[in-house]
Parts: C-alpha cells; sequence; structure tokens
C-alpha cells in the first residue's frame, strides 16, 4: 500500500484525506501520523523539507506538497475530478492556490506564537498575515462557490477552501464565519456533500500550541 506522512491538526494533510475519499482512494493508502518535530522520524528521509504531507509510494518514492499529491491521486482516478480540462483548470488552481496561501498565513501566526517568546513576537507580523487572511475570505465571500450537491461537484479549489475555513474554525474559533455568511452557509452545503469532511475533522478540543502541524 501506498503511505501517507500526516498529522491530525495539518489542514494540508486534510486536503489529501478528503480527495482519498472523494476519488475512492482509501482502501489503497495508510495513513502513518508524522511527529515533524522528532528528529529520528523516518520522514526527513522521505521529504528533505520534513514537512506534511508526504505520499511514500509502493515503490518507495515520495510525492509532496499537499497540491501535488492531488494531482497524483487524481491521476490513479483516471484524471479530470479534481482537476477539470482547459481553461477550467487554471481557475481551480487558482483557487487552490488562494486558499492554500491563506492557510499558510494562518499558521505563521501560530508559529510566531509557537516558537517565539512574547518579547520577540512581532505584532506588525501578525497583523502582515492577518490582513492576507483577512482579503482571502473577502474574495472567496464575494465569489462564493456554488453549493455542491454531492462529492463530484468538488475540485482541488473547493475542496482546499473547505479545509481553509475548518482550520480557521479550530484555530481561530470561527472568528471568520460573522462577516463571511455566505462561505458558511456554503460550508454547510460542503459538510452535507462529503462526509468525509466530518471524518476527517480535527480535534474538537483547541490544538496545543506545541503540535506537529507544519506548513505543507
Amino acid at each position: 500500500m501506498m503511505k501517507l506522512r500526516s498529522s491530525p491538526p495539518s489542514p494540508f494533510g486534510r486536503k489529501v484525506k478528503l480527495a482519498m475519499a472523494i476519488l475512492g482512494l482509501k482502501d489503497r493508502i495508510e495513513i502513518v501520523e508524522a511527529n515533524t518535530a522528532d528528529p529520528s522520524d523516518d520522514l526527513r528521509s522521505q521529504n528533505p523539507l520534513g514537512k506534511i504531507p508526504a505520499l511514500v509510494l509502493e515503490n518507495g518514492d515520495v510525492i509532496y506538497d499537499s497540491s501535488v499529491i492531488l494531482e497524483y491521486l487524481d491521476f490513479l482516478a483516471g484524471g479530470g475530478k479534481l482537476f477539470p480540462q482547459g481553461e477550467a483548470r487554471y481557475l481551480v488552481l487558482r483557487d487552490q492556490a488562494l486558499a492554500n496561501g491563506m492557510m499558510d498565513a494562518a499558521i505563521l501566526r501560530v508559529y510566531e506564537k509557537r516558537f517565539k517568546e512574547p518579547k520577540f513576537r512581532d505584532p506588525a507580523w501578525d497583523t502582515y498575515q492577518a490582513a492576507k487572511m483577512d482579503r482571502a475570505l473577502a474574495h472567496f465571500e464575494a465569489n462564493a462557490p456554488a453549493a455542491p450537491k454531492s462529492a463530484d461537484d468538488i475540485d482541488a479549489g473547493t475542496l482546499t477552501l473547505a479545509c481553509a475555513l475548518g482550520y480557521l474554525d479550530i484555530r481561530y474559533n470561527g472568528d471568520w464565519r460573522s462577516d463571511h455568511p455566505k462561505l458558511v452557509a456554503w460550508l454547510d452545503a460542503f459538510e452535507t456533500a462529503v462526509p468525509a469532511f466530518a471524518d476527517t475533522k480535527m480535534p474538537a478540543a483547541p490544538v496545543p500550541d506545541n503540535d506537529p502541524a507544519p506548513l505543507r
């Protein structure tokens, strides 16, 4: 079997788990938890960057990061499911990149608190990253995707957006919800259409600041 190296709090790992479920590939991939803070973990030999997720193929080759893994899984499933053909493909890639960037900014803000003593933290840096999140949320609110009716309506962009919003729920107490009603309604529809979204939900209790959930 292939092996997915990931960690439950990672929104990028969640992306891949959702794709596995949507594409019917769960039975072909074993999920093996990774500890990115442990120098003895095989992850660092599997991905020289020591980041998750990483997909270990049956022949030992390793694919990373999450966006590349999604492309590979789509290929295994026959293609054209998460990434449409033609010009529409680039709009999906754009939306995936924007949602990825929102998660990047959210995680960097977490890291600022996790790895720096209070006296060394930079409020301007936090504000800079928060502004990225705000602009991304505003864009998606103004251009909210159509409510999905089934997993067949999901692409790589909307899948990544759902994971980004789910991460903001756990890390930022869902503060984004009050100003983005269209996105709230869309995420509710997404969760109904994709049962795996609930199955891959991050821990309900606040995740400790020292959890291993590095950037993609």
